[in-house]
């Protein structure tokens, strides 16, 4: 039924439905333009080892569970990035095995709150989303090897590794493996200001002096 649903969305917008401008099923958001945000992104240096894995997956096997699409769409455009669904988009087009224009642009289109779906509000968090499913990091070990030895109470978040842990794991962080490139909590919260005020523009709702910070909500599915 989805499927079917994408192909007849891509049908109905033709040309345009790989992009913004001209799309009528999608809501024009202000997205930033970052080269490096971008290239980190693609190549898996984030700083967020699930985000990364999940990357390093794709580029190795052409392939990422429809979960980890999820989390890696929402972590480069509303959810932490802030860049367009555009990029992403090219990316998976470029990269998946299975890729398939109609449905590849429909699930960047809804992950980026950009149409279809609007409860920006609900942010796939980089950390927490993905811990309950696989609490050792198995998954991030197996595509991420140079953080394999670290104890399970930072495989998601290896910056929170004393140096004396980081050691024994063979490991600095910030050397051999990135920071993180933003904070997620403060960084998500800002995002989702944002798509509130881009919504209030699509509506002619004039702009707020000032942006009431919206509760964020974590998935948990």
């Amino acid at each position: 039924l989805w499927r079917d649903f994408n192909y007849l969305m891509a049908h109905s917008a033709g040309k345009n439905w790989c992009r913004i401008d001209g799309n009528k099923y999608c809501r024009s958001i202000p997205w930033d333009n970052n080269p490096e945000l971008l290239d980190a992104w693609k190549e898996g240096r984030t700083g967020y080892p699930w985000i990364d894995a999940c990357m390093i997956q794709l580029k190795k096997e052409g392939w990422i569970h429809h979960l980890g699409r999820h989390a890696v769409a929402c972590f480069l455009t509303r959810g932490d990035l802030w860049q367009s669904w555009e990029e992403g988009a090219l990316h998976f087009e470029s990269h998946l095995l299975d890729a398939d224009y109609a449905l590849n642009n429909f699930n960047w289109l809804w992950l980026s709150c950009s149409g279809f779906f609007y409860q920006y509000f609900r942010c796939y968090s980089p950390v927490a989303f993905q811990k309950k499913n696989d609490p050792s990091g198995l998954y991030i070990r197996k595509y991420l090897p140079i953080l394999a030895k670290l104890p399970d109470k930072y495989i998601y978040e290896p910056w929170k590794a004393p140096i004396s842990v980081q050691k024994e794991a063979g490991i600095r962080i910030g050397e051999d493996y990135p920071k993180p490139m933003v904070d997620h909590t403060p960084i998500s919260k800002a995002n989702m200001n944002r798509m509130a005020a881009a919504y209030d523009a699509a509506k002619g709702v004039p702009p707020k002096k000032k942006q009431k910070t919206l509760k964020q909500t974590k998935l948990k599915f």
